[in-house]
């Protein structure tokens, strides 16, 4: 089969959302792979697209695109991102609020030992 890709797609495995019509029913997918410009996603059946666009959300990667599909086959779907600007989803905290946790705790732990010992 040839390849008409632009650019070389990374075998992945990530979960995402695919926001699908004007509704804005979603649908649960994955990300069976992915490039800066387009990806193949897989659903848990088969299902009807629009061929306009789609919002694809990859919470792993912190991104939002929007694409149209170019090509389906039963549950498989091929996409090409959109050249309007993706946009980012909000940032976590998580990591600075681990990091501040880990040193509370560091901290109480030479406190009891100051006590005990």
């Amino acid at each position: 089969m040839l390849d008409r890709r632009e650019s070389v797609r990374d075998k992945v495995i990530y979960g995402g959302v695919a926001e699908i019509g004007e509704r804005g029913a979603t649908r649960d997918c994955v990300v069976r792979n992915i490039s800066e410009k387009g990806a193949s996603i897989e659903f848990s059946n088969v299902i009807k697209l629009p061929k306009e666009k789609i919002s694809l959300t990859i919470a792993r990667k912190g991104r939002s695109f929007l694409a149209r599909v170019v090509w389906w086959r039963d549950n498989f779907v091929g996409v090409a991102f959109s050249s309007e600007k993706p946009y980012d989803l909000p940032v976590s905290d998580l990591e600075e609020r681990l990091r501040k946790s880990e040193l509370k705790k560091r901290q109480l732990q030479r406190r009891i030992k100051e006590l005990i010992g």
